[in-house]
């Protein structure tokens, strides 16, 4: 395996009040406080727990099916000119994402901790079905909050969540989107906090989510970590992912971050463009706030009030992001870019026709970026791109946004 060069401080975040810099913290009710406190101690008591842990890597590798490869998209490097092009295969893991990491370990805590009710927010539904497929392997009652117009976007996934067990709540205020979600699943906590377990899908909200969630997901960066010098004799010059809240990135960026050789570059969603002000990117286009409990880059106007985000995948449409990611950009240990609708959308169809690969609409985005990237550098040079999951839920999506975008026949 290979060993982290030694001229590199080891990086140590977040602090123990769940500080990324100015960035993070808890910034909560007293109600839920008491909760998060006992959540952190809880965390602290099992993170290097040999058991737990032992229970952990079993779920990844049988149920989950764990480690996933990585895959070198040879046909389309060799077309597209440039860069190698690599993808980490999160699209295999049962559920089909990067979310059932994150979920097995919070389950595995809710579960200790003697919680039977188990409560979530979802956007594009993949995290949604990732904790109802856990609590039905697990017999935990499930509760899914889902903005009601992911709703109607992601029917297919309210279905999926349904079969296994779980009750949907469409949520019908503000955008109708994953930021109200996160609202409404926040009010079900503190109500419920004695018997409910809040699995947070990403890497934002209150300590010590941001932390707990970027643990369980840095599996994806450590399978790399060893997988990549098997394939290419080296560690990879580029690891790139999409960015909504960030769990996919955080997970696949961590354990890099102490390889000062390794570039990391962030992808958010530009939606109709980033002067349009239709669009995503926290960090691109936000300033510091606060919501959902932490500190970090929102996209928010001079009064501070919340603005309205738009993206075509629903799981990048989340006007703020994980607070580690806001300290990577300002720290300038990762870059972030973004990509419009219709450039993740055309990536899309050519990952489709040309790999015989169906990447969802949130994975799209960083594979857009790559394919441009990957251009203005030499052959040599290779790129790991994070294929956080695959894109079965997105069908009716790209049917709707291809028939209203048609080109009209001259």
């Amino acid at each position: 395996m290979d060993h982290h060069p030694a001229h590199v401080g080891a990086y140590d975040f977040p602090d123990p009040s769940g500080h990324f810099g100015p960035y993070g913290g808890s910034f909560v009710s007293e109600t839920l406080t008491f909760a998060l406190e006992r959540l952190k101690a809880e965390y602290a008591r099992y993170q290097n727990d040999p058991e737990f842990l032992r229970e952990f890597h079993y779920e990844l590798a049988h149920f989950v099916g764990r480690p996933s490869p990585i895959y070198h998209a040879r046909r389309w490097s060799s077309e597209n000119g440039g860069a190698q092009i690599y993808f980490k295969r999160e699209d295999l893991n049962h559920t089909g994402a990067h979310k059932i990491n994150n979920v097995i370990g919070q389950a595995l805590l809710a579960r200790r901790m003697g919680k039977p009710r188990v409560i979530a927010e979802t956007g594009a539904g993949q995290h949604g079905v990732a904790t109802a497929t856990i609590c039905a392997r697990f017999g935990l009652e499930c509760v899914v909050y889902m903005g009601a117009e992911d709703v109607k976007r992601q029917v297919q996934n309210v279905y999926r969540m349904q079969l296994l067990g779980a009750t949907v709540v469409p949520v019908e205020s503000g955008s109708k989107t994953l930021k109200d979600a996160l609202n409404e699943a926040m009010r079900d906590w503190v109500t419920n906090v004695e018997n409910t377990f809040y699995i947070i899908g990403t890497v934002a909200g209150p300590h010590p989510y941001p932390m707990m969630v970027r643990d369980f997901q840095s599996v994806i960066g450590q399978e790399c970590i060893e997988q990549m010098p098997v394939m290419t004799g080296r560690q990879p010059d580029y690891v790139m992912a999409c960015i909504g809240g960030g769990s996919n990135a955080m997970g696949i960026f961590h354990p890099y971050i102490t390889y000062p050789e390794v570039k990391l570059i962030g992808v958010e969603a530009a939606g109709e463009g980033i002067d349009t002000g239709k669009h995503s990117a926290s960090l691109t286009g936000g300033v510091p706030g606060v919501l959902h409990g932490n500190r970090t880059y929102l996209l928010q106007d001079e009064n501070g009030q919340i603005i309205e985000t738009h993206s075509v995948s629903a799981g990048l449409d989340y006007p703020g992001v994980g607070p580690e990611h806001a300290w990577l950009k300002d720290s300038q240990r990762a870059a972030y870019v973004s990509v419009t609708d219709d450039e993740a959308i055309r990536a899309f169809h050519d990952c489709c026709r040309i790999e015989g690969i169906i990447p969802a609409l949130e994975t799209s985005h960083a594979i857009a970026y790559a394919l441009k990237f990957a251009k203005t550098l030499p052959k040599d040079k290779t790129i790991l791109v994070n294929l956080s999951g695959r894109g079965d839920k997105d069908m009716h999506t790209v049917q709707e946004y291809d028939k209203e975008h048609a080109q009209p026949k001259h």
